[in-house]
């Protein structure tokens, strides 16, 4: 796919900022992506302006994800075929406040229900209130989140590891799922 060298930039830089404070890496950004581009079911909905992209959501089949996306759920005993699992959105900070994450939502939200799913999913990172990069300000998307109808849920949480910037190394975060019924 063509486009993923630049949506993979778009990645790292908008998960550098906090709560994600990513250093991400370009050939692994590609290669993330790519599984989104092919699996079957999967897309990848793209925000521009003119011909500049701007932002990005990605979802699929929670089934095509990594073990570590699927064992929350396989340990509550949930069913992962009927689950479609929303990987991320990212937006340009000029383009935030415009309706876009909701667009984002709702396409994400057609494509689960053209493929036959009944539950939608996404995880967030945890980060405590005190975190020393957190920016004066920070608003979280836990509001946002439950316009759109998604439920918290503490006891699904996964673990992913990612450097961070000005670390030497990878550290694990633990992040939350949110769900929705559609």
């Amino acid at each position: 796919m063509p486009l993923l060298p630049e949506l993979a930039r778009l990645r790292i830089t908008v998960f550098r900022e906090f709560p994600y404070l990513y250093e991400g890496d370009l050939a692994y950004e590609q290669s993330y992506l790519r599984v989104y581009a092919e699996a079957q079911a999967a897309a990848i909905i793209i925000a521009r302006d003119g011909g500049k992209i701007v932002g990005a959501s990605t979802c699929l089949p929670l089934t095509a994800e990594t073990p570590n996306v699927q064992k929350p759920f396989r340990d509550a005993g949930m069913d992962i075929p009927r689950i479609f699992y929303f990987g991320e959105s990212v937006l340009e900070s000029a383009y935030r406040g415009r309706g876009i994450g909701v667009k984002f939502f709702e396409a994400r939200e057609a494509q689960a229900r053209a493929h036959g799913y009944g539950i939608t999913a996404f995880c967030a990172v945890q980060r405590p209130a005190d975190h020393p990069a957190r920016p004066k300000g920070y608003q979280k998307l836990d509001d946002f989140w439950r316009k759109r109808g998604y439920t918290p849920h503490p006891e699904l949480v996964c673990t992913m590891s990612w450097r961070e910037v000005g670390a030497d190394r990878e550290t694990e975060k633990l992040l939350m799922f949110w769900s929705r019924n559609l």
